[in-house]
């Protein structure tokens, strides 16, 4: 008879099969242009052997900025660190199975109430609480590297945590490739929608009217890609 498995098993093998840069990652530049709307921004970037993150040379010192967090974002996702490190001082318990076969992960010992949703060995959702703010983030395609997976098309919903009203949606679609044995983002595309957006249901489905949604896109483009060399020890 097979032993049932754990919540922390569970929930570990779907972390460590997350692509990761190794500890060798060693950084690279590229050229990045950003589009909205009708506005075009371009400029300079490089994410350092250390994942110290660098943007220059863009005209518009808010959309620098903008820029620099998202590859903040990025960083925080490939950066490896082992499950002990991240995890190790939580208990996880199995919440139920949804329809789609994903089995959440409720974590305690979190201070941002975290839970998760795992699918196969992927983790496909991630729900957490921060103050007012709360956020689920769901995941719908993600490609195999072959030494891990890369989440590609997912998006965010932001809530008022006390009156779970919805304050906004993010949508996202990543596009990387591999430049020598690392793969690095070439593309995303945000669409964040703003009105028509009302509280979800119970299934977490919005309940919004399409017709009165307001939406933004933003493109961030990287060329040029370049890997840096090794620092000489």
């Amino acid at each position: 008879m097979t032993d049932p498995i754990t919540a922390s098993v569970l929930f570990k093998t779907a972390y460590e099969s997350r692509y990761t840069w190794d500890e060798n990652f060693p950084g690279y530049s590229a050229d990045v242009q950003l589009v909205q709307g009708l506005e075009v921004y371009t400029g300079t970037i490089r994410i350092n052997h250390d994942l110290s993150v660098e943007v220059a040379s863009v005209a518009d010192e808010q959309v620098q900025e903008g820029i620099y967090t998202q590859l903040r974002d990025i960083v925080t996702h490939r950066k490896r660190s082992s499950f002990e490190q991240s995890h190790g001082q939580h208990e996880f318990t199995l919440g139920e199975t949804d329809e789609t076969g994903a089995v959440q992960v409720l974590v305690k010992g979190d201070s941002m109430g975290s839970s998760y949703k795992i699918r196969g060995k992927e983790i496909c959702q991630v729900s957490r609480v921060m103050g007012r703010m709360a956020f689920v983030i769901d995941t719908h395609e993600s490609f195999d590297t072959g030494s891990g997976y890369i989440a590609s098309r997912y998006d965010a919903v932001f809530r008022n945590s006390k009156t779970n009203e919805v304050s906004s949606v993010l949508k996202f679609e990543d596009t990387y490739e591999k430049f020598g044995d690392y793969y690095l983002m070439t593309k995303q595309v945000v669409e964040e929608c703003h009105d028509g957006i009302s509280v979800a249901d119970t299934s977490g489905a919005l309940a919004s009217n399409p017709a009165s949604e307001a939406s933004m896109t933003t493109e961030f483009n990287y060329s040029n890609i370049k890997l840096l060399k090794p620092a000489v020890v």
